[in-house]
């Protein structure tokens, strides 16, 4: 079963999708917008790619805050997931997507990445990084 991972931002979501036995995620895209509340090609897409890989089940990163508060993009995520319930027709399970930005932005430096050109994929990395936490906590 192939598991679908979520970094949904206000302009960009990182997309990254689970091999069939759920051992390892690999990044797949960043889908942008111009607009945040521009959704449709994002869904669309979306639903393109579930259909390519063959998607079962979507973890979509959950915005908390460092002290377990809810942000301010916590609302925004829980009309995306409701959006995608009813586009997809599939489980959306909100994961818990703390300091995922900042470890993909460490891991793109780290392997030398050069500044200007680490936004055009640290959205899809932090999808992936979404996707294993979500993928290890199952294990478990």
């Amino acid at each position: 079963m192939r598991v679908m991972g979520l970094d949904f931002g206000s302009k960009t979501t990182g997309v990254a999708v689970s091999d069939a036995l759920g051992i390892t995620a690999q990044g797949v895209e960043t889908i942008t917008r111009p607009d945040a509340n521009k959704l449709r090609r994002t869904c669309a897409r979306i639903e393109e790619l579930i259909r390519e890989y063959e998607v079962e089940k979507i973890v979509l990163g959950y915005p908390l805050n460092m002290n377990d508060t809810e942000g301010e993009r916590v609302e925004k995520t829980r009309e995306f997931k409701a959006m995608l319930e009813r586009r997809t027709g599939l489980p959306v399970i909100l994961w818990d997507e703390r300091l995922t930005t900042v470890e993909a932005d460490q891991i793109l430096m780290e392997s030398g990445v050069r500044r200007e050109n680490r936004k055009a994929v640290i959205d899809k990395i932090a999808a992936v990084l979404i996707l294993e936490s979500w993928m290890n906590a199952q294990k478990q």
